[in-house]
């Protein structure tokens, strides 16, 4: 059996009256690329952001390398990068003082940071723009620092939140094969995306999340052949599968319903674990 890295049980998140995370539960498995999809407003956020110490649970437990990610917050952070949706830079500074200033947060020397730096930055193409204001940098660039920055304490496990939205194909494609790599190399993997391929072509296992439950859990092949109305489905039939077709303009908002119309067990999104 693999070595489980990240348990939850029954992880619920409240705001009030509405419930963001309904009382999931599931395992990642140690060196594992594990996808986290769902629609807009379905809790993947919130989850991450409580799996990262950034929200605390309203109830259920959740452990991260081994620690707690209440009691243990500390000892959490020392395991984890986040590749957050915004992009977590200073325009006015360096690709390098970004790196240094983010790093002595970290409790890095200046020595270390650079040593990192010098490792990562080659590899997402970006070495030579060290010295440059981040200010000139396009979308993908920054995003490849941005990267950078969540690897410098080269973490056990690496939380990626839509790290391809809005770039290039050349770009998307860089990415995604470092993201290979790093996993090839051992390091643990949490992706979310909108992006059906990306899902299908990295991640080991797929949780797909809906009005904060974890309706579908397996791996990409074996969520296709639950698909009995396709011939050769694909991750985004399996998505739509599971959590229908509506658009959610207003699933976010706390004191509005969304009603629910997934294929796999009518009026309940379809729950196929």
């Amino acid at each position: 059996m693999p070595e489980t890295i990240i348990e939850v049980k029954n992880l619920t998140k409240k705001f009030k009256d509405f419930v963001a995370v309904d009382n999931i539960t599931f395992d990642v498995a140690k060196g594992e690329i594990f996808g986290f999809l769902g629609p807009n407003g379905a809790g993947k956020s919130t989850t991450i952001r409580m799996l990262t110490t950034l929200l605390t649970p309203s109830k259920g437990s959740a452990k991260v390398s081994g620690f707690d990610i209440v009691k243990d917050q500390n000892e959490v952070r020392k395991h984890i990068g986040l590749v957050a949706e915004k992009i977590i830079l200073y325009n006015h500074l360096t690709a390098m003082e970004n790196l240094e200033f983010f790093g002595k947060l970290n409790h890095m020397k200046k020595d270390l940071i650079r040593q990192r730096a010098d490792k990562w930055l080659p590899r997402l193409g970006m070495k030579s723009w060290t010295n440059t204001s981040v200010s000139a940098f396009s979308t993908g660039m920054k995003q490849r620092i941005n990267i950078v920055r969540a690897l410098l304490t080269e973490p056990d496990i690496l939380f990626l939140d839509e790290p391809t939205l809005g770039l290039d194909p050349q770009t998307t494609f860089m990415i995604r094969t470092f993201i290979e790599e790093l996993n090839k190399q051992g390091m643990t993997i949490i992706l979310t995306t909108h992006d059906m391929i990306e899902a299908d072509a990295l991640c080991t296992r797929v949780a797909i999340i809906d009005h904060g439950d974890v309706a579908a859990l397996d791996t990409t092949e074996n969520l296709k052949k639950r698909v009995k109305d396709k011939s050769n489905p694909t991750m985004e039939d399996v998505f739509l599968a599971v959590t229908g077709t509506e658009v959610r303009d207003a699933a976010s908002k706390a004191n509005v319903s969304t009603p629910r119309h997934g294929r796999f067990g009518g009026g309940t999104p379809g729950r196929i674990r």
